[in-house]
């Protein structure tokens, strides 16, 4: 393969992290100071208390994606991460969108979010919020379909994603199962000398 024919491939990485203040803005340096552009970014809590999961879409080229991955494993409060951007996996994105709707379009709009199985959420006498959900081909081209009728607000939550099947996006280590059982954290244990990395 030519060298940099990656370049632009966006990676889809999964993190479990502590739930800390502070944690998500040392993963977001760690990119920024390697200059990646982060298409988007999700995060809130997972399956386990006290562990929160974020999902990060950013572009790169595999090599460099790896060596990023392998600075997060770095930081104490990760507890894992992958980049699952060559598993298979379901991918779904939010959207809320608030466009422009007079009485003489009103219905046009309406029938074009039926078809896209969106939800119309709130109505105004000029306007309509609508929610869709989806892969984010079908949320682009829902919002690309509404932008003649005038798309006065919009938020879109990023991309949220998990490996099919049996596999799991980022399993958690017998380590981090200890956290749950009374035992020191990863972090605690570095801090006591007796943990990985010291």
């Amino acid at each position: 393969m030519a060298a940099g024919a990656t370049k632009d491939k966006k990676h889809t990485v999964v993190a479990l992290v502590e739930d800390k203040p502070g944690v998500l803005n040392r993963v977001v340096s760690l990119f920024r100071r390697r200059g990646f552009n982060i298409v988007s970014l999700t995060v809130g809590p997972s399956e386990m208390p006290g562990l929160s999961r974020l999902t990060i879409v950013v572009g790169g080229d595999t090599v460099s994606i790896e060596q990023v991955v392998k600075q997060l494993y770095k930081l104490i409060e990760v507890i894992k991460v992958s980049d699952i951007s060559e598993e298979e996996m379901v991918a779904r994105e939010l959207a809320l969108i608030k466009v422009a709707a007079s009485n003489s379009r009103r219905l046009e709009i309406m029938h074009i979010v039926q078809i896209y199985q969106g939800k119309i959420l709130d109505m105004s006498p000029d306007s309509l919020i609508i929610e869709m959900t989806g892969a984010e081909d079908k949320v682009e081209s829902f919002v690309e379909v509404l932008r003649p009728f005038g798309i006065k607000e919009m938020v879109r939550t990023g991309r949220a994603a998990m490996v099919r099947g049996s596999l799991i996006s980022a399993k958690l280590p017998e380590d981090v199962v200890h956290i749950f059982r009374g035992m020191p954290s990863k972090a605690d244990l570095r801090k006591m000398g007796g943990g990985p990395g010291t």
